[in-house]
C-alpha cells in the first residue's frame, strides 16, 4: 500500500538515495559539496569541526570555502580540456560521463552545501516513540495513510519546539498564516507546539491538499510550496514527474522539488532504524484532558491537581508566557493536558 500511495519515480531515484545518506550516513559534523539539480553528482564530503565549538562557524567556513575552491579549480580545468590526473580529479570527471566542456563551467556556479543529519535524524527517532502511536491514530481516524507520522523527521526531527527563521513552527512547521486555518494562534496560546493538536491540524491540511490533488506526492509538496502553487504547476506540466523535472517558477526552488524526495528517504530510514531494540526510544506518556468552561488562573490550576509549573508547562506546550507567569487566566475553552490520576478518576476544576 505504501508503494502504492507514495511512489519512488525513476526521475527521483538519485534524489532519494542522496537524502538516505543525508539521514543515516553523515552526521552534522560532515559537510556535502554536491550539485544542485543533480544530486547525483557529489564532489566532496568535509569534515567539520563541533558547531557548538568556540568560532566553529569560522573554522567551517573556511574549510567549506577551501573545498569548493578547489573543485571549482578542478571544473575549470576540465572545462579547458586539461585532462584529468590526480584520483580526486578523475573521478569529478567521471561525474560527468561524455559532457561538453562548457558542462563543467556550468556546474562550477550550480555547487550546493548540505550538513549531514544522521546525529540528528536518530535523536529525533528516538524523540518519535513518544508519539508514533497516537499520531498513526489520528491520520487512519481521518482516513489517511499512517506513513504520514514520518514526515515530521523532514521538518522538525520531530523536535516539537522547534522555530524557524521564516518563523514556521512546532513539530509540524506551520507558519502563522496557514496555523491559523486551523488551530488557536494569539498571545495566550499557540496550538502549534502542542503535539497532538499541530498534528490534527497537520491531517486536515494533507487530507485537503490529497482533496484536490489527488496524489500523494503532489499532496506533500504542496505541504511545502502551497496547495494554490501545485495546482497552477499540475495545470502547466500535468504530473508530479513533469515537475520535477521540468517546473520552475516562482518560490518552486530546490527545497520544494526536493520535499517528497526528502520524505521518501526519512520514512526508508526511519523504518529502517526504527526496528533496532537497542535505540532508547521515548515512551508515551498518560494523560487526562479537558477543556475549560472558563478562565482559569494558572496558580488555581497548579494547586488544586498538586503539579508543578514546570511540569504543568511540559504538558501544555501550547501556552505562551503571558499565562505561563500568571499575567492571564488560562482561557475559556483551552483543552488542559495533565498527568493520568493512578485511579483514572475524571478531573474538575472547582
Amino acid at each position: 500500500m505504501a508503494a502504492e500511495n507514495f511512489p519512488l519515480y525513476p526521475c527521483i531515484r538519485a534524489n532519494v538515495k542522496f537524502w538516505e545518506d543525508v539521514y543515516s550516513r553523515y552526521s552534522t559534523r560532515q559537510g556535502i559539496l554536491h550539485d544542485t539539480d543533480d544530486l547525483s553528482r557529489v564532489y566532496a564530503v568535509i569534515d567539520l569541526v563541533d558547531w557548538e565549538a568556540p568560532d566553529s562557524a569560522k573554522t567551517n567556513s573556511g574549510r567549506i570555502q577551501a573545498a569548493k575552491s578547489r573543485i571549482n579549480a578542478i571544473l575549470a580545468n576540465l572545462g579547458s580540456g586539461t585532462p584529468p590526473r590526480t584520483v580526486e580529479e578523475r573521478r569529478i570527471a567521471g561525474l560527468f560521463p561524455k559532457q561538453r566542456h562548457t558542462t563543467y563551467h556550468e556546474a562550477g556556479e550550480n555547487i550546493r552545501l548540505q550538513i549531514g543529519q544522521s546525529d540528528r535524524f536518530k535523536e529525533g527517532l528516538i524523540r518519535s516513540g513518544r508519539y508514533l502511536q497516537q499520531f498513526r491514530q489520528i491520520f487512519e481516524a481521518q482516513g489517511l495513510p499512517a506513513e504520514l507520522v514520518f514526515l515530521p523527521h523532514v521538518e522538525s526531527s520531530y523536535n516539537p519546539k522547534a522555530y524557524s527563521k521564516v518563523g514556521a513552527a512546532g513539530l509540524w512547521q506551520f507558519t502563522r498564516t496557514t496555523g491559523k486555518d486551523f488551530m488557536t494562534i494569539n498571545q495566550l496560546v499557540d496550538e502549534r507546539y502542542d503535539p497532538y493538536l499541530a498534528t490534527q491540524a497537520a491531517a486536515q491540511l494533507l487530507k485537503e491538499n490529497y482533496a484536490q490533488l489527488q496524489t500523494w506526492p503532489l499532496a506533500l509538496t504542496a505541504y511545502n510550496y502551497g496547495r494554490a502553487g501545485m495546482v497552477r504547476a499540475v495545470r502547466e506540466e500535468g504530473s508530479y514527474e513533469g515537475i520535477f523535472k521540468s517546473y520552475n517558477q516562482g518560490y518552486f526552488k530546490f527545497a520544494s522539488r526536493n520535499f517528497y524526495s526528502e520524505f521518501l528517504a526519512a520514512m526508508r530510514v526511519a523504518k529502517r532504524l526504527g526496528g533496532n531494540p537497542a535505540l532508547p526510544f521515548e515512551r508515551p506518556e498518560a494523560t487526562d484532558i479537558f477543556r475549560l468552561k472558563e478562565d482559569v488562573p494558572i496558580g488555581r490550576l497548579l494547586a488544586t491537581f498538586h503539579i508543578s509549573p514546570e511540569n504543568f508547562a511540559r504538558f501544555n506546550p501550547a501556552l505562551m508566557q503571558p499565562v505561563l507567569n500568571g499575567e492571564k487566566a488560562v482561557p475559556k475553552g483551552y483543552l488542559v493536558r495533565l498527568p493520568a490520576t493512578k485511579q483514572g478518576k475524571q478531573r474538575r476544576v472547582p
